[in-house]
C-alpha cells in the first residue's frame, strides 16, 4: 500500500524543507498528527533522530501516540521518516523538493512496510485508508503552500 501527491509551491525549496522538517510545527499543516516532540535530545532533524508524534487517527479519533525514526535529512532536496512498531518501521513518509520553475514541486508519499500484517491490513482497509492518506497529504501540502507562499 502506497500513495503520493504533489503540489507546485511558489517558495524556493530550502524554506518548504524547513517547515515540513520541523515535526514540532506538524499540528499546523497535518489534519491528523497535531503535535510532535523530538526525543533522545535530539533538537532538530537528521537521520536517526527519533520523535513521537500524537496522532487522531481519521482527524476524530482514536488518538495515540507514534514512535518515529528520521530515515531522510537533506536541506533543500529530502526528508523522511518511519513510524515504527516494536522498533521496525510499519509506514514510511517522505517529502521531495524539486526546482520547477519559479518555486517548488513538494511531493508527500507513504509506503506500508511489507509484512504479514500490513499486508492483510492492506487487504482489509487499503482502498479506504489510501482514499484518507491521498486526501490527507494534499490537505497537508495546500496548508503548507499557504504558509510559504507570497500573499
Amino acid at each position: 500500500m502506497r500513495g503520493s501527491v504533489t503540489v507546485h509551491m511558489a517558495a524556493p525549496p530550502e524554506r518548504i524543507w524547513a517547515l515540513v522538517s520541523d515535526v514540532t510545527s506538524v499540528g499546523r499543516f497535518s489534519p491528523e498528527t497535531f503535535e510532535a516532540q523530538w526525543l533522545d535530545g535530539a533538537v532538530g532533524p537528521a537521520v536517526g533522530a527519533r520523535f513521537r508524534g500524537h496522532v487522531r487517527r481519521n482527524g476524530r479519533g482514536p488518538t495515540y501516540w507514534t514512535l518515529c525514526r528520521v530515515t531522510a535529512c537533506d536541506p533543500g532536496r529530502e526528508f523522511g521518516f518511519d513510524v515504527l512498531l516494536n522498533g521496525s518501521p510499519v509506514n514510511t513518509w517522505h517529502y521531495r523538493f524539486t526546482p520547477s520553475g519559479s518555486g517548488t514541486d513538494v511531493t508527500e508519499s507513504y509506503a506500508l512496510a511489507d509484512r504479514p500484517l500490513t499486508r492483510i491490513y492492506g487487504a482489509l482497509l487499503g482502498r479506504l485508508r489510501n482514499r484518507t492518506n491521498v486526501r490527507d497529504m494534499r490537505e497537508t501540502l495546500q496548508r503548507i503552500k499557504a504558509a510559504v507562499e507570497p500573499i
